[in-house]
């Protein structure tokens, strides 16, 4: 099973998921693999209400070249590139080969791995690999928290005015209200709020959606 939206009863999480797009079996077994697979890390997997969120809003900003920071077993990656046209590319970043081997399994019997190119390595250092000019219409950050900020500024000056960028995990679990809470992970979480609400160059919100889902739109 997929994690619920922050604060949502699983009763109604479930209610949710009944009367949204409904979940497809291919990533119904995804997330059943990947639970088993990595059960410590199977929270790090969106759910399916942010997965029909995300495919629905890739489409309706008519996105053909998008990001994606922090890519795991697939899932979230699935669900953007089912949103991009026929010729349309998702870059995807992350660090593993052991979760990005399922990524890719998943990515063919979805049919859009042709849509798609995995760089395994640090995210930071494939994205200053890039060149700097606007490229991207929509960019999605769900990477380590820590990292945020630095990720950000990154990706800004390569999105092209009017494009959408997505930041998870914005609520940290209701966290970052916690002022007893200091570890390193939920701090990075509240210093990159923080630094988007003193960003001019986008205009954003934070819903809650998932655990937590900003959603930013380059000026």
């Amino acid at each position: 099973m997929t994690r619920s939206s922050e604060g949502v009863s699983p009763a109604l999480h479930a209610y949710i998921v009944d009367h949204s797009q409904p979940v497809d079996p291919l990533l119904a077994e995804l997330a059943e693999e990947t639970a088993r697979l990595f059960p410590d890390f199977k929270g790090m997997q969106i759910g399916p209400e942010q997965g029909a969120f995300t495919t629905l809003l890739t489409q309706l900003s008519g996105t053909r070249n998008a990001v994606e920071i922090g890519t795991f077993t697939g899932y979230s990656s699935i669900c953007f590139a089912r949103g991009l046209p026929e010729d349309g590319t998702l870059l995807a970043l992350d660090i593993s080969e052991e979760w990005t081997s399922v990524a890719r399994k998943y990515w063919e019997r979805a049919g859009v791995a042709d849509r798609i190119t995995l760089r395994i390595g640090p995210a930071l250092e494939s994205l200053r690999a890039l060149p700097e000019e606007p490229q991207f219409d929509l960019a999605f950050l769900d990477a380590d928290k820590e990292g945020y900020v630095g990720y950000w500024e990154e990706l800004v000056p390569r999105m092209r005015a009017g494009g959408l960028l997505l930041a998870d995990n914005t609520l940290s679990h209701g966290r970052v209200i916690d002022p007893e809470e200091t570890s390193a992970h939920v701090q990075g979480i509240r210093d990159f709020n923080e630094h988007l609400v003193n960003d001019d160059r986008v205009e954003q919100v934070l819903l809650p959606i998932g655990d937590g889902l900003t959603l930013a739109r380059k000026l």
